[in-house]
């Protein structure tokens, strides 16, 4: 505080998002009642002083004191306007003076009043960081004058020759568009120090906003320079082509498309769509933004084969050697197809079937697709929904949308150049959903012959006819497919292939591909049978051949790599010779357990790469309480081995099992392979078979695999992959399986081979299953041990 500081009273002029600085002049509009009566006040003054203090916020009525600053402006009335028919508004010229502090309020009813403490400007030693501090300001104010061109010469003067750094920075505070809280700060700086930091501060943040203003409105300037140019010389380029009696190019892109409608092959409604867009389009010049998305449109339906079909000639002759030719055995499944193509020859305007292939990898899903399309002389067209998440995918984007393409089924025609082509929907069992929509729900549209002659694609909006085209579907879990999608599908399964199959294919199909594949001649190479049996046995597990076909391909490419160099002419690989190409066995071959104690039985279960053989494994735990289930078991499976436990508590007399052990002792269960998750009701006879076992104390037979769902009632309930089951326990090396009696249909797709090598015994109750497997008459009593 200053030596010649005095207090004063003043009447109170409240600013509502604004605050008064020292030595500027500020116009101001007085409406509210309270501030009339203090500027009334002032004016009745000789000085006619009035105090500039600002709402912390902001309020229609009258401000309490809490809602106020405390340090504000004295202010001195320059001129006084009163508004013709508005006595309530005044308009005001203010001429701030010095800064002040409120020391204490006055009552009065009418208006505000203050007894205020003038304050002097702020004030401060100098020192390198306040002259720093100058010459940065000075420079940014340099700076923010050359981006703003409009600046009056007598501000650029002011600043020019303004050496009063509290002067400047008010003055500066008062141009810049701060928030009210930071004019506040300013006010309140005690120090010039703190005023030049703050200043610096708020000043530079304005010149970078400047800056970018001034980059962006040089940038539209350039564009707009570039569209004018672009306009001066199409306006030329017109008059040169009026010269030379060549006709206007946007006309000529319009008449060419005129052009192409007239010959193209349309239906009625796709016709008038495409006519009424090409009108729009004639009267739009061709910068206009409308006009291309137009023309892309029009483009899309020109190409579109609305009325173009495939030449097919069926020959269920021919049909049957393409298919032998590209896929061995799968009888049943041939059948099938040839049965479709016999019934689109006597019928050729029958609706397209829709096949859904079902099975493991590597079975010849895809490859089947490609064969029934050579078969029926049609385009094939291949479409991946593996890992799909967005609806417009397949239906396409409305045109509304930048960029906007119509869905991969319209693509795939447009690409066929037919509208009735094999149609191959990749791993459907892997769409995905999201946000964006359900794919699986546009396909429900998509493979329903009762809906898809009128599919409308989003971006098309037009009518398309699906039912020409033969879609096929491939999945390798059925489960995954909703249910509402599978039941639009006729679904075909392709079970995992035996030894012998496998045998058969690698040579009739896998080694002449994977030979002429790496440049070699049938007469460089002979793979011994042999050779493919421990290839097959040793380095593969799968349900499919797709793992076969690569690990006979690395063994083709080794021996192109020596006939390359000049070691051989002819090569022979045999069984011995494969661990020279393919390195240590990776695969140890599934062997039935010999010998088992009391306790283990061998199941069955089916998983993504076909059959396995499992061992369910028991101990009594004396002493202990109640069930221990281990080995990764799901749900399902342990509901399975509670209802064993309950089956042989609730029938143990009959069994000659002692019930005392199942109550007084604990049992416990074991799957190996605890690292692998397992579920399902299928080893349900396998749990019992090892709990009588372990119950009775003679050991389950050891030639013998089972598989089957039980129930409390002792009754035996079908299972699926019979056939993966039945060729796991032949791997295995067991010639003896137990399975339900109401899978025997299931039977007639095992290979003749593996059913004339391997006892196939159904049973329908637990009671025959431990007949089978214990050799357990139920009928009499046992005694253990």
């Amino acid at each position: 505080m200053a030596d010649e500081a005095r207090v004063v009273e003043l009447p109170v002029l409240t600013l509502k998002n604004k605050v008064c600085f020292p030595y500027s002049l500020e116009p101001l509009t007085v409406g509210r009642p309270f501030s009339l009566a203090a500027v009334e006040a002032a004016l009745a003054t000789e000085e006619k002083q009035i105090l500039l203090l600002s709402q912390r916020e902001e309020t229609e009525g009258r401000p309490l004191k809490e809602q106020l600053f405390e340090i504000g402006t004295l202010g001195a009335i320059q001129r006084m306007m009163r508004v013709p028919g508005k006595a309530e508004t005044l308009h005001l010229i203010v001429q701030g003076q010095e800064r002040c502090k409120i020391v204490d309020w006055v009552e009065r009813d009418d208006y505000l009043v203050a007894r205020v403490l003038i304050v002097d400007d702020p004030t401060g030693d100098e020192t390198p960081e306040t002259e720093a501090l100058k010459r940065n300001i000075d420079g940014l104010v340099q700076r923010a004058l050359s981006l703003l061109p409009n600046v009056p010469p007598e501000m650029r003067q002011f600043i020019s020759v303004n050496d009063d750094p509290v002067r400047l920075c008010y003055f500066l505070a008062n141009l810049m568009q701060l928030e009210l809280e930071q004019e506040q700060a300013v006010l309140e700086a005690e120090t010039i120090g703190r005023l030049l930091r703050l200043i610096h501060t708020y000043l530079s943040r304005e010149v970078e906003i400047l800056t970018i203003r001034s980059k962006i409105q040089t940038d539209a300037e350039a564009e707009m320079g570039k569209a004018q140019k672009d306009y001066v010389l199409r306006q030329q380029m017109k008059a040169i082509q009026k010269e030379l009696g060549d006709e206007d190019g946007e006309l000529a892109e319009a008449a060419m498309m005129r052009e192409r409608l007239e010959k193209a092959d349309l239906p009625e409604h796709v016709r008038k769509e495409a006519e009424r867009e090409l009108r729009r389009m004639e009267k739009l010049p061709a910068a206009a933004p409308d006009y291309h998305v137009i023309r892309t449109y029009l483009e899309w339906i020109l190409d579109m084969p609305w009325n173009v079909a495939s030449d097919e000639s069926i020959d269920l002759v021919r049909a049957r050697e393409v298919l032998d030719e590209d896929h061995y055995d799968l009888e049943d499944i041939k059948d099938r197809i040839l049965q479709h193509l016999a019934v689109h020859k006597l019928k050729p305007n029958t609706k397209a079937p829709i096949l859904c292939f079902a099975g493991p990898p590597g079975v010849g899903k895809t490859s089947l697709g490609q064969s029934i399309a050579r078969a029926m002389d049609r385009k094939f067209e291949r479409m991946s929904l593996g890992g799909m998440r967005d609806e417009a995918e397949l239906r396409g984007h409305r045109r509304t949308y930048i960029g906007a393409m119509p869905g991969r089924i319209i693509q795939s025609l447009r690409r066929a150049g037919v509208n009735n082509p094999v149609i191959m929907l990749d791993e459907i069992d892997k769409l995905g959903s999201d946000f964006r929509g359900d794919p699986s729900s546009a396909l429900l549209e998509i493979l329903d012959p009762q809906q898809n002659h009128t599919f409308r694609d989003h971006y098309l909006d037009l009518a398309v006819d699906l039912s020409k085209v033969f879609f096929i579907g491939t999945a390798n879990y059925l489960s995954n497919i909703p249910a509402p999608l599978r039941d639009r599908m006729e679904i075909i399964t392709l079970a995992g292939y035996s030894e012998e199959e496998k045998l058969v294919i690698a040579q009739r199909y896998i080694v002449p591909r994977q030979i002429a594949e790496s440049g070699l001649s049938p007469e460089q190479v002979v793979f011994e049978e042999e050779a493919l049996r421990r290839v097959i046995g040793r380095y593969t597990r799968e349900a499919g051949v797709r793992q076969l076909e690569q690990r006979i391909g690395r063994v083709a490419r080794k021996i192109a790599l020596r006939v390359a160099e000049g070691k051989a002419d002819l090569v022979t690989v045999t069984a011995e010779s494969v661990l020279e190409y393919l390195g240590p066995e990776k695969i140890r071959p599934e062997v039935a357990r010999t010998d088992l104690p009391p306790g283990i039985a061998t199941g069955l279960a089916v998983t993504e790469t076909g059959g396995e053989v499992l061992f369910v494994e028991g101990a009594i735990l004396p002493g202990g309480k109640g069930l221990t289930l281990t080995g990764q078991l799901g749900e399902v499976m342990q509901e399975s081995a509670r209802a064993a436990h309950s089956y042989l508590w609730a029938n143990g007399s009959k069994l000659g099992i002692d019930t005392a052990v199942l109550r007084d002792a604990g049992v416990h269960v074991h799957v190996p392979a605890g690292a692998v998750p397992k579920d399902g009701p299928s080893a349900g006879v396998a749990i019992v078979s090892a709990l009588a076992s372990l119950c009775v104390g003679r050991p389950v037979r050891s030639d013998t695999a089972m598989t089957g769902e039980i129930t409390l009632a002792g009754l035996v309930f079908p299972i699926g992959g019979v056939k993966e089951k039945v060729l796991a326990a032949k791997r295995a090396g067991l010639n003896r399986v137990v399975l339900p009696l109401r899978n025997e249909p299931d039977a007639a797709d095992i290979p003749d081979d593996i059913r004339r090598e391997m006892e196939i015994v159904f049973v329908d109750t637990v009671d025959d299953v431990l007949a089978n497997t214990l050799e357990l008459n139920v009928q009499e009593p046992v005694e253990k041990g």
